[in-house]
């Protein structure tokens, strides 16, 4: 069972702001001229970057008037692409301090800190009140929390009466074995991957009712395949990348993820659901 520690222990890089920023003067633009869409490569840790926030998003019917919940939220780009594009409020809330403050500190940098807000805290105990949001999302954070009746109760716990919950999670959808390290674990103790039949159940016993399941198996390899083709055209990664979060081992982790998917082990799926 993945602790809270050993969690945030792997997250963290030390110095990550600094990265981002250096990374940004490369390509000649400082945190003032920064925009939301500039942050994307780097801000959004899950399979299919921006391509898949926006198809995932866009299930949730958002509106200006909603107050969304990001689980999870990691660095915030996730937050700050809702925020940005629906006018939305949005609270963040993620487990690693270094996301936490790293997030923050970019909301600054694309004028959003008083649209979004962002907590440190465990998402088994979130530290906010009851039925305050109309909207939750969680994006390839399941991996490292076995129970996900408990994840999913409290998350329930914070939404309105037919609050919609978005999940895109990386799950396990045959047998075989996982290569370790993948992004989101160093070793096979802090995974909890598991399938969208224990989602389902989980979701339905926490009371909600799913509303639809989309696998993005397809998606995720071309994304992956894709994203090789062009590192080999521009001889290395770019700039401004998911490298930077994920640190000295993002090619051991990102090859051992990759591998999996091909060989449908693991795929990235999008569960909708409604608190019933």
């Amino acid at each position: 069972m993945p602790q809270p520690e050993a969690v945030s222990d792997h997250y963290t890089r030390g110095s990550l702001i600094v990265a981002i920023e250096q990374a940004l003067s490369v390509l000649g633009k400082t945190t003032r001229t920064v925009t939301v869409d500039d942050l994307s490569p780097v801000d959004e840790f899950h399979i299919g970057g921006r391509e898949a926030s926006e198809h995932f998003i866009d299930q949730l019917a958002i509106s200006e008037d909603d107050r969304v919940l990001d689980v999870g939220c990691g660095i915030g780009g996730v937050s700050r692409f809702v925020a940005s594009r629906y006018g939305c409020r949005v609270t963040g809330v993620d487990l690693t301090p270094e996301f936490v403050e790293t997030a923050k500190e970019m909301n600054g940098w694309v004028g959003l800190d008083e649209r979004i807000s962002v907590y440190r805290g465990n998402a088994l105990e979130i530290p906010l009140r009851d039925g305050e949001y109309d909207v939750a999302m969680m994006l390839h954070v399941g991996m490292n929390i076995d129970d996900k009746r408990a994840l999913f109760t409290e998350v329930a716990r914070l939404l309105k009466e037919r609050g919609r919950f978005g999940i895109y999670d990386v799950m396990r959808v045959g047998d075989g074995d996982i290569g370790y390290p993948v992004p989101w674990a160093a070793t096979a103790e802090l995974n909890a991957a598991t399938t969208p039949q224990a989602y389902r159940q989980a979701l339905e016993a926490a009371g909600f009712e799913v509303v639809s399941e989309t696998s993005r198996a397809e998606f995720g390899v071309r994304y992956f395949d894709d994203l090789r083709d062009r590192i080999a055209a521009a001889g290395g990664p770019p700039t401004l990348g998911l490298h930077i979060v994920m640190g000295d081992r993002a090619a051991d982790m990102v090859g051992n993820m990759v591998r999996a998917l091909k060989s449908g082990v693991l795929a990235p799926v999008e569960l909708i659901a409604r608190k019933a």
